[in-house]
């Protein structure tokens, strides 16, 4: 999946969104009633934020046929925010955060090194938060996090001063986990 492991790259970049990753985004949707999730793969990631207060009135996925870099249906839905784990292919990537930024505030989960990379300081003067997740466990069934830490990152176009970068949250992954294992649900 990334720069520290040979495993092959999922199709699509589809990784499933773990409560743990959508936790730490909690507080920071005061004021956020409506989203939009134009990466929603499974949906899962609807199912967390909804979970926590907003509505999610718009959702699409490339494997169903809605490609979030062209959907007319994004650009006129009118939201608070768009919400998304979206694919880390650079190309891809970069065209998602250059239009989501310009429909509304814009909270993108991504590798937290991304505000450190050169080809990303465009985007990061219109990155007004930085909300750190720490390591990920992407897949249930394996005991093994990620090897890079991830963050979620707010952009909008409006916002030119950089982020302000949060301090980390107290999570009980190990709980989650184990809750998830057993079959319980974590919300």
């Amino acid at each position: 999946m990334g720069k520290h492991s040979n495993f092959p790259r999922r199709k699509e970049d589809e990784y499933l969104t773990p409560y743990e990753a959508a936790l730490p985004l909690k507080p920071f949707l005061s004021g956020i009633r409506t989203f939009s999730e134009p990466c929603c793969a499974d949906g899962r990631l609807i199912r967390w934020v909804e979970s926590f207060g907003p509505l999610c009135i718009h959702s699409g996925d490339i494997q169903t046929g809605t490609d979030a870099r062209t959907d007319p249906v994004l650009e006129s839905t009118i939201v608070d925010a768009i919400i998304t784990n979206p694919p880390y292919t650079w190309d891809v990537l970069a065209a998602l955060v250059d239009r989501f930024m310009r429909i509304a505030p814009t909270w993108l989960l991504l590798e937290a090194d991304f505000k450190y990379n050169l080809r990303t300081q465009d985007f990061m003067r219109h990155c007004s938060d930085v909300v750190p997740v720490g390591r990920v466990r992407w897949f249930i069934e394996t005991t093994d996090d990620s090897k890079a830490n991830y963050a979620w990152y707010r952009f909008h176009i409006q916002h030119t001063r950089g982020p302000v970068f949060h301090t980390v949250q107290e999570i009980d992954k190990r709980g989650i986990r184990k809750k998830q294992r057993e079959g319980v649900p974590v919300v």
